[in-house]
Order: structure tokens, then C-alpha cells, then sequence
């Protein structure tokens, strides 16, 4: 799958959601949090329709609180999701060399932070809250402490090996 392709929405699917959700406006980031799971992004189809089936909202106040929350993804994600804390701890700890790293090992160029391939997305977050374990990543919630770029790539060849 490359990640140009977007899943196209099934709207079955998104009215199962929002009536789980009773159709709510004071609902909406517990929604798009849903949709986010079932898509692994929020699809700008979906969050359209969202924006014409619930009352009192329109498709631009959901793309609105789709954006100003860092949680939400308007871009597909990978299988799986590496997260690379560059807060001071991990940074002053090589947090940087670690990620250059999994961009070289994965082939990521020109500000692309999703392999064309669709299994691997790559961010950068400001703190995972594990500093004494400097420095963190973290891959689909399970933390890998005291990462260094040899560690980091051995990681990664297992996750590429179980992934075949």
C-alpha cells in the first residue's frame, strides 16, 4: 500500500461511530479519535461527513479540531508508529543520531515521515516521559530505553523480519 492510496470511507462505518457516540457535537474528539483507529488517520471524506451529519457543526469546525490536536494524523500511518523524543533529556543523550538513523535505515527523504511502503510512520514528540531511560523511543507503545543508532536498527530489522 502506498500511502498515496486513501482508504476510501465507508459510511456505514462512520454512522456506527457517531451513533455510538449518539451524534453528539460535545462528542466530536471522542469520534475522531474512533475514526482515527479505524483508519490509522482521519480521511478528509470522513471528516466532512462528520462535519454534515452532526448538529450544529459544519465539515470545517471538525477539520479545525482535527488539526489543533497533535493526536490526530491527517496523513496515513504506518503499521508501525515510531515516536523519537527529542526533549532535553533525550536529546542531550543522542536522541538526534538515533533518529537520523531510522530515516536512513528506512529510506525517509525530502520531509517524508511515512515509507512509501505504508509499514512504518516516523515523529518526533517533545517528551514520552521517560527520562531516566534517555533516550527513548517508542514503537506502537512498547518502549525501547537507552537507544542508541546501532540498537535502533537491529529494532528495526526484527520488526521488518516479524513484518515478512
Amino acid at each position: 500500500m502506498s500511502v498515496e492510496n486513501h482508504h476510501k470511507i465507508n459510511t456505514s462505518k462512520l454512522d456506527e461511530i457517531l451513533a455510538l457516540y449518539e451524534y453528539k457535537k460535545s462528542n466530536l474528539i471522542a469520534i475522531l479519535q474512533k475514526v482515527q483507529e479505524v483508519y490509522k488517520y482521519l480521511p478528509e471524506d470522513a471528516m466532512i461527513y462528520i462535519g454534515t451529519k452532526i448538529e450544529g457543526l459544519s465539515p470545517a469546525t471538525v477539520f479545525g479540531v482535527a488539526t489543533f490536536y497533535a493526536q490526530f494524523s491527517l496523513e496515513p500511518k504506518g503499521k508501525f508508529e515510531i515516536k523519537v523524543c527529542d526533549g532535553t533529556a533525550c536529546h542531550v543523550r543522542g536522541s538526534m543520531p538515533v533518529l537520523n538513523a531510522i530515516k536512513n535505515k528506512l529510506d525517509l527523504k525530502d520531509g517524508s515521515m511515512t515509507t512509501e511502503d505504508g509499514l512504518f510512520s516516523l515523529e518526533t514528540v517533545s517528551c514520552l516521559g521517560a527520562c531516566g531511560l534517555a533516550p527513548v523511543v517508542v514503537i506502537n507503545d512498547k518502549v525501547y530505553p537507552q537507544m542508541t543508532s546501532d540498537a535502533i536498527s537491529i529494532v528495526l530489522d526484527t520488526l521488518l523480519k516479524e513484518d515478512r
